[in-house]
């Protein structure tokens, strides 16, 4: 059931309340799903609340929603599905929920286009704060800049990236890994500043050896369209840069 929007009507002059993103909740728990909608909605939030993926993508492709917070595991079929469903037709945000011990589900997740993941059991104020995160990164910019560094073009209005005319198949993470990078051509990254400004994972929460996989990735793609400059460049002992 949807809750109602904040009315926006009143007398020319008058002060309208600020925006309340709509939330999604897809959650098949009763109780959490409870906790985590009441806790939204203090938050700030509008919730919509869904107990199975048929009823989540049906909710999502109304058109009106910020963002979806997906529980992986549902009744009538894995979560990751719903993921692929709602990657076909929309760019909707999505925070994914798992378990403590499903690390290749996230991973899966986030490869095939997750924003961010939570992990049970979490803090209500937490996942509040990630879908703020998220919220902010997918806001439109004021300007639209392309960044230029040799054969490559990085458009972060379009998040896109060109080799030449060509236009780069990267992974939402490839993509955002590698607009982080360009942004600070020849300044070096930790794996722990990757994860963290990337992925938005904080210290100890995700596996260094994500970040090397992501850069192992991306370098096969630059080399695959030709592109020699710029370069991702391995910085031994303490992480990477690129290199125009």
């Amino acid at each position: 059931m949807r809750t109602p929007a904040s009315p926006t009507a009143g007398a020319p002059g008058t002060p309208q309340p600020p925006y309340r993103p709509l939330i999604v909740l897809i959650e098949d728990e009763t109780d959490l799903a409870a906790m985590s909608r009441a806790c939204l909605e203090h938050e700030g939030f509008r919730v919509v609340h869904a107990a199975d993926g048929r009823g989540g993508l049906a909710e999502a492709g109304r058109g009106d929603a910020d963002l979806v917070v997906l529980d992986l595991g549902l009744p009538d079929g894995n979560g990751l599905e719903v993921l692929r469903s709602l990657r076909r037709t929309s760019r909707i945000p999505v925070i994914i929920v798992t378990g403590r011990g499903e690390e290749t589900d996230r991973v899966i997740g986030l490869e095939l286009g997750a924003d961010d993941y939570v992990v049970k059991p979490f803090f209500q104020r937490e996942l509040a704060s990630r879908i703020r995160a998220v919220l902010r990164r997918v806001q439109p910019a004021e300007s639209v800049p392309v960044i230029r560094i040799g054969e490559l073009s990085v458009d972060t209005g379009a998040r896109q990236a060109h080799a030449g005319d060509v236009s780069l198949d990267l992974a939402p993470r490839e993509y955002a890994l590698l607009e982080f990078l360009a942004s600070a051509p020849g300044r070096t990254f930790s794996p722990e500043q990757l994860l963290n400004q990337v992925w938005q994972a904080m210290p100890g929460w995700q596996d260094p050896s994500t970040v090397a996989e992501h850069v192992y990735r991306l370098r096969r793609k630059l080399s695959a369209h030709g592109v020699t400059t710029p370069r991702i460049t391995t910085v031994r002992g303490y992480g990477y840069r690129l290199d125009g």
